[in-house]
Formats: structure tokens, sequence, C-alpha cells
């Protein structure tokens, strides 16, 4: 955070803090102890060992049936963290069976059946007939058209047609041999990176945990770089969804490497995945608040783009000078730099941003902006601008849910009145 948002915060009638993520941010950065977090109504570091005003010691069953013990500290960093991967598979699989049992709980209907296809279940209601499956032709075009659904913010068509397209790819890795078999697997990490772009956006982790890994096993067997630093991406996104930004910063940086030795000679493809890495990345140390790591990687995305000479939707990433804007506008917005980010949304041209899932994405991130910097009718007409330009943007996110609750608790009578009308007409709780 900025020296003067701190100050804001600290002055007598000044801001006040009203999103969870900021009260969890300070709680981090102040290094709280357990008692102080708990009474802010935080989780504590070290929910095992933690005890309430009452002396109670909470039970490590609680959580037994999501990992081992709390104190098994003799295990080597690979069992640990398959354990942990497991573990947040296991979560994601309960939260999207369970999750449509209880009304307004999932914004959109179907997440259980990528439950059901990524835990391997044999026979998938929507996939393709059974010639098809193997028809690499057919199978890249219905990729494609999933693609194409996701950049145009129909989620809605995604989850309904993606899980069964998943488990048409998964036969047809299953059946081909040779190259066709390698082009199956390009497709499959492909269909995968879509199924975990679109459960992040939905915010069922655990799937999309498991949906990347799948991404990444398929892009490794497809023997193609260009199809592991693309599926690197999401590991990226996953990292900073479970908050280790750190490593999501290193891994994309990691990536993007390997992919700039290995090319030799970019291509326009290359150009997009390296640069999409890098705006991955920057992204993750934004989080952090690694201003020098967001600079740097920045500045590379910037030449990526300058060599590329336009914006493009190369490998279905949108790259180009645009979006590197776009992501300078979310970053300042996540480091606090709210009048920075409003100043850069200004320069952006969105005749020149081709993808609505990009553009919708630009307006949500200046709207939080428009919040930080006080500015709350703002904010409110540009969610709004977002909702026409995209309805399952402001509909069907979470993230997107939150922004609007902040939005009302902030707002003075007036703009609060307009705020809970659209979020009630949005369907969402306040």
């Amino acid at each position: 955070m900025t020296q003067g948002k701190i100050s804001e915060y600290m002055k007598q009638g000044g801001r006040q803090v009203l999103a969870l993520e900021v009260f969890e941010r300070i709680a981090d950065g102040l290094g709280m102890p357990d008692d102080a977090r708990m009474t802010l109504g935080l989780a504590p570091r070290s929910f095992a060992q933690s005890r309430d005003s009452s002396g109670w010691l909470a039970d490590p069953s609680l959580l037994g049936s999501l990992g081992g013990s709390p104190y098994a500290s003799d295990e080597d960093g690979e069992s640990v963290q398959r354990r942990t991967f497991h573990r947040l598979a296991t979560a994601g699989l309960f939260e999207a069976v369970l999750g449509d049992a209880t009304p307004g709980n999932a914004p959109l209907g179907g997440v259980d059946a990528f439950a059901a296809v990524l835990a391997g279940t044999p026979d998938v209601l929507g996939g393709l007939p059974d010639p098809a499956r193997t028809d690499l032709s057919v199978l890249r075009a219905s990729v494609a058209s999933a693609k194409r659904a996701y950049q145009g913010c129909s989620y809605s068509t995604v989850t309904e047609s993606l899980p069964g397209l998943l488990a048409a790819v998964r036969t047809a890795c299953d059946v081909l041999t040779g190259d066709d078999r390698l082009r199956a697997h390009a497709l499959s990490a492909e269909a995968h990176y879509l199924a975990a772009s679109i459960l992040l956006k939905l915010d069922s982790e655990g799937l999309a945990w498991l949906a990347a890994d799948r991404s990444m096993q398929c892009a490794r067997r497809s023997e193609d770089p260009l199809t592991v630093a693309a599926s690197a991406r999401n590991l990226t996104r996953v990292l900073m969804r479970g908050g280790h930004f750190g490593a999501a910063s290193a891994v994309a940086g990691a990536f993007a490497a390997r992919l700039d030795r290995d090319i030799g000679k970019h291509t326009p493809d290359s150009l997009s995945v390296y640069g999409a890495l890098l705006l991955c990345g920057a992204v993750a140390a934004g989080r952090r608040n690694d201003r020098a790591t967001v600079a740097t990687m920045l500045n590379e995305a910037d030449d990526a783009a300058r060599r590329l000479g336009g914006d493009h939707n190369h490998r279905w990433t949108a790259f180009g000078p645009t979006n590197v804007r776009l992501h300078r506008v979310s970053i300042s917005a996540c480091l606090g730099d709210a009048g920075q980010a409003v100043v850069q949304a200004r320069c952006v041209d969105l005749d020149r941003v081709p993808i609505t899932e990009r553009k919708a994405v630009l307006l949500v991130d200046t709207s939080r902006a428009l919040l930080q910097w006080g500015k709350h009718e703002k904010a409110y007409e540009i969610m709004r601008a977002a909702e026409r330009l995209a309805p399952e943007e402001v509909s069907a996110r979470p993230a997107v849910h939150r922004l609007l609750r902040d939005l009302h608790a902030a707002s003075p009578p007036t703009v609060r009145r307009r705020v809970g009308e659209f979020a009630t007409q949005m369907g969402v709780r306040l």
C-alpha cells in the first residue's frame, strides 16, 4: 500500500477498511499474531495451535479430511506438495458437487460436471459422438469454439460444453498413436487450460488446480515447447489464487526465460506466449508489492509487444501493446495506486481491444481503482458499463460480486441505493 493510503486509514474519521482482503493484507504486512487476526475475524495462521479468548484449542481433527497431521514435518517436499495438491483438489470436488445445493451459492450451474470429468468419470453428458472423439479436425474446431465463447464472456456456454469436450479429447489421447497422439495431447492441454481459466473465474480453486495440472501434463506429452509455456500461465494463476505470489512470479519468469532460450528465433506465436507469461509474472509480483520485478517484467513485455508489432490474438493470448497497458491498470490498482490506474485506463483505446473479456476486465479493474480513490459514482457507472458489455463477467464472477459489496458498503446514500438495485438485478447478495 502507498504511504498516503495508510495515512488515510490511520487518520481519525478518514478512510475505513471494509474489504476482508484488505484486512488480510494489513494483518500479513504487520505480522499480526493469531489472536489479533481472529479479533479481526480472520483465520489464524496456525489453526491447530490457535486459542480463542476461552482458551479453546482448535481440534486438528477438523482438518483431517483435507490432509494429514499438521505436525508431520519429516516428509520430503514432494510428498508435502502432493498432499497439499490433493487436499485442494478434494476440497474443490466437494465444493463443486455440493455448491448447487445452496440457493445462490454458485454463480453458474454445471461446475459439478467439471468435477466429474476431472475425476475421470468415464461417461460425461454433453460430449461429442463417438466417431468425433478421435477426429482431430472436429476436436480442434470444438476447442476453438469454446475459447471464442470464453473470450466473448459467454461463460454459461463454456461451462455447458467444455466438460464433454474434455472427455472427448481424453479419449483421443488414449486411442490415437504417433503424431496424432501428440496433437491430441496439445488439444487436451488447451482444453484443460480453458477449464482452469473458467474455474478460476468461478472461484473453484481446487478444481482449477487440478485442471491446470492436467493441462501441464498434456502439454509435456505433446512435446511442443510453446504448448508447455502456454500451460504455465495457468500454473502462475493458480499459485496466485493460493496466495503464493513469489512462487507464481518465479514460475512465470522461469518458463518465459526457458521459452526465450529454446525457441531461438521468435515467431508471432512464441512472442505472444512469451509476453503473456511476463504479464502473468508482473501481476504476481504486484500482488506481493515487488515493484522492481513488476517494472522489469512489464518493460520486457513492452519490448515483446513492440517486436510483435500490434495487437493480436496468437495462441489465444490477446497479447500486444494494448494488453500490456491493460495489465498496467490492473497492477496499479493492486498496488493501491488508484489515481495512476485511472490515468492509465484513460489512455487505453477500447476499440483496439478485440477481445470482449479483456475489455470487461479493464472496466472492472477501473471500477476497483475508482472505489479505492473514493470516486463511488464513477465506480458504479463503470461497473454498469462492464455489465452492458459483458453481462456474465458481472453476474457470474464471485470476485466482481465482492467488489459490488465493497462499493455498496463504502458509497454515500444516493449511490448506495443505485448500487443496491443493480446488485439485486445481478443476483448479488449484499
